[in-house]
């Protein structure tokens, strides 16, 4: 299952962002989305069914995706190169207690489900946005620092 959040205000955040490299901008929001996602990933984990404890070590904030997610992921998306993205869930790089987190969620025809991934959401979401905006801007001021930082030294040397 994948959300798509539309979020209004952020035109100077875009602007800001534009005064740094292609590279730095993608750095500074992969690093605010992980900041600001976080609680959202401890309240899953803390609302994760616990038999073995497996699940619940399993979710994870990151990038990264498992084979088959990865390939149904590009079919979606294939035409946003430019994208930065983060997920929050169950991870199969975690080991077994990812490989069933899908089915914890939606059930089986032997098993209700159990949600957990969608009521952290739920309950987070508001917040999220929040921490995300903040966390936006407090890297991207840091990125600018840097970036002047380093500006300064290249004008200094020759």
């Amino acid at each position: 299952m994948s959300v798509t959040i539309d979020v209004e205000g952020f035109a100077e955040l875009e602007k800001a962002l534009d005064n740094l490299s292609k590279s730095a901008g993608k750095a500074v929001l992969r690093r605010a989305l992980k900041k600001a996602a976080q609680p959202t990933a401890d309240l899953a984990r803390s609302m994760a069914p616990v038999k073995t404890g497996k699940l619940a070590k399993s979710v994870i904030v990151g990038t990264r995706l498992d084979g088959r997610q990865a390939r149904i992921h590009r079919r979606m998306f294939r035409d946003d190169k430019a994208a930065v993205e983060m997920f929050v869930g169950p991870s199969y790089l975690r080991g077994d207690g990812g490989r069933h987190g899908h089915l914890v969620e939606f059930g089986t025809s032997k098993m209700a489900a159990r949600p957990f991934m969608r009521p952290a959401w739920d309950q987070d979401k508001h917040a999220m946005l929040e921490r995300l905006s903040d966390e936006l801007w407090a890297e991207l001021e840091k990125s600018i620092r840097r970036a002047e930082k380093r500006a300064a030294k290249l004008a200094a040397k020759g």
